[in-house]
C-alpha cells in the first residue's frame, strides 16, 4: 500500500532549451550593455571643434591732454628816449632865502660835466648824441642806466633765502634778474625777467624776495623816474 512515496516538494524538471535561451539573452544584454559603454565612451572623448573668429578691434584715438596753460612772458619794456648830450645852465633863484635849507643827502651831487657849456643845451654830459632834450620830466617813463644821473641803489637787507636742499647738497650758484625799480623804491614784478640762472630753485628763491626789497629811486634832473635794472644775485655758502 505504501510502496510508492510521493515527495512533498516535487522538483521541476529543467528543460535544456530554456536554459540556453537565458545564456544567450544575458549575453546579447550584456554585449548590448557594452557597445553602449563603448560609443557613449567614444562620444565623451571625441574632441569638440573650437570655432575661433579673430576680430579686429580698432584702437580708439584719444585726444591728446590738453597742454597746461603757461603764464605769458613779462611785456618787453620800453625805454624812455636817450637824452642829449650837453649841458644845463644854473639859473639864480628869484627870491633869497634867509636860512639855510635843509640838506637831502639822498639826492646826488651835481655834475660838474653838465655845466661845461658843450654840447646841446639842457642835456647831460654822457647823454647820447642826437637824443632828445626833455623839457619835463616823465615820470612814467622807464629810463636805462646810462639814461640817469642817479642810478637806483638797492638798501641792505638781509637777501634771498638759501633752498635748503641746495644747502644741504653744498650746491652754489648765480641768478642775474631783470626788472624795473618804480619811483616808489620798489621792484615792479610784472616786468621781472630772469636773465640766467643756475637752478630754478635759485630762480624761485629770488623771485619770493625780491617783492620786500627796497631800493633808491632813480633821477633825472632831481626827478624821481623808474629804472630798468639787471642785478645780479649770488648764492654762496661759508666754508
Amino acid at each position: 500500500m505504501f510502496d510508492n512515496l510521493l515527495e512533498s516538494n516535487a522538483k521541476k524538471e529543467r528543460r535544456a532549451g530554456g536554459t540556453v535561451a537565458s545564456v544567450v539573452i544575458h549575453a546579447v544584454l550584456i554585449g548590448a550593455a557594452a557597445y553602449a559603454t563603448s560609443q557613449a565612451k567614444q562620444v565623451l572623448e571625441k574632441p569638440k571643434a573650437e570655432n575661433v573668429k579673430f576680430i579686429e578691434v580698432k584702437k580708439v584715438e584719444e585726444p591728446p591732454p590738453p597742454e597746461p596753460e603757461r603764464a605769458p612772458p613779462p611785456p618787453d619794456v620800453v625805454a624812455a628816449p636817450p637824452i642829449a648830450k650837453g649841458f644845463q645852465v644854473l639859473t639864480a633863484p628869484i627870491k633869497i632865502p634867509d636860512v639855510l635849507p635843509d640838506i637831502d643827502l639822498s639826492k646826488s651831487v651835481t655834475n660838474e660835466a653838465d655845466f661845461s657849456g658843450k654840447g646841446v643845451a639842457g642835456g647831460i654830459a654822457k647823454g647820447v648824441v642826437g637824443g632828445i632834450v626833455p623839457e619835463k620830466i616823465d615820470a612814467s617813463q622807464t629810463y636805462f642806466e646810462f639814461q640817469v644821473e642817479k642810478q637806483v641803489a638797492a638798501i641792505p637787507g638781509s637777501g634771498p633765502r638759501y633752498p635748503d636742499m641746495l644747502r644741504s647738497a653744498n650746491v652754489e650758484g648765480e641768478v642775474i634778474a631783470q626788472f624795473v625799480v618804480g619811483t616808489d623804491g620798489k621792484a615792479d614784478m610784472s616786468t621781472f625777467k630772469v636773465l640766467k640762472s643756475s637752478h630754478d630753485l635759485f630762480t624761485a628763491a629770488v623771485k619770493n624776495y625780491l617783492p620786500n626789497m627796497r631800493f633808491h629811486a632813480a633821477e633825472v634832473g632831481g626827478a624821481k623816474v623808474k629804472q630798468l635794472v639787471q642785478m645780479p644775485f649770488q648764492f654762496s655758502l661759508n666754508r
